[in-house]
């Protein structure tokens, strides 16, 4: 999708919310001691996938995955958990994704976030948000045509994901955020679309058992029936 190409160019030129472009580029310079030899990217970082029948919109990149690596998480825990759940459901080429170029690949979805800059403590600001949805916006209003699921990862971006719909004259009821939740929202046009909650697999759900494999499996197999694909095994 050129469109979605064009969008990826902007976000990674945007300099919106200073203290975010600062916190990106220190990171990228003091670097951790693990990846030293490392160029970091320290840049916002855009969506990956095109033609997208499913959503994912997770928080922010981390500091030292996405804002490491360039792309949505790829680098980190939370990455490897969401990568490899997504390659069980076969919606991406390989288990893990490392780097740019290592050939991974998703099929028939898009990851984006509510947040396209690594904020300090993981925590953006209420304002950094709101500045940051006019990304989310552009980017629904390109994929809206062929989407089917929208998966937002966590409570945040679940909020965000909702928001913009609204903002974009979508009606979606009012649905309170849970690992498994659904709502679904309705365009203008009379198109609906499915919103199905999952929980973010970030480390603190996933070494405290919040998220388990079976549950971010059962979320995506959910996610592949609503979008219409074929079932698969996992």
């Amino acid at each position: 999708m050129p469109r979605l190409e064009e969008l990826d160019r902007e976000i990674v030129a945007c300099r919106r919310c200073p203290r975010l472009v600062a916190w990106c580029e220190e990171v990228a310079s003091v670097k951790r001691a693990a990846y030293q030899d490392d160029d970091y990217w320290g840049r916002p970082v855009p969506g990956m996938g095109h033609d997208p029948r499913i959503w994912i919109v997770g928080l922010a990149p981390g500091a030292h995955g996405a804002n490491r690596t360039g792309r949505m998480f790829t680098g980190d825990r939370s990455g490897d958990w969401l990568f490899a759940a997504l390659h069980r459901a076969g919606l991406a080429s390989l288990p893990t994704s490392t780097a740019r170029a290592d050939g991974q690949r998703l099929s028939g979805v898009r990851i984006t976030a509510a947040v396209h800059c690594a904020p300090p403590a993981n925590k953006p600001t209420t304002e950094e948000r709101a500045e940051c949805a006019h990304w989310l916006r552009e980017e629904l209003s390109i994929v809206e045509s062929r989407l089917h699921v929208i998966l937002p990862l966590g409570g945040i971006a679940w909020a965000a994901a909702t928001s913009i719909l609204r903002q974009a004259g979508w009606r979606v009821p009012t649905v309170r955020f849970g690992h498994g939740a659904e709502a679904e929202a309705e365009a203008p046009s009379g198109r609906r679309v499915a919103v199905l909650g999952s929980y973010h697999p970030s480390q603190q759900n996933t070494f405290t058992g919040r998220l388990t494999e079976a549950m971010l499996d059962d979320v995506l197999g959910r996610a592949r029936q609503l979008a219409g694909f074929p079932a698969v095994a996992i």
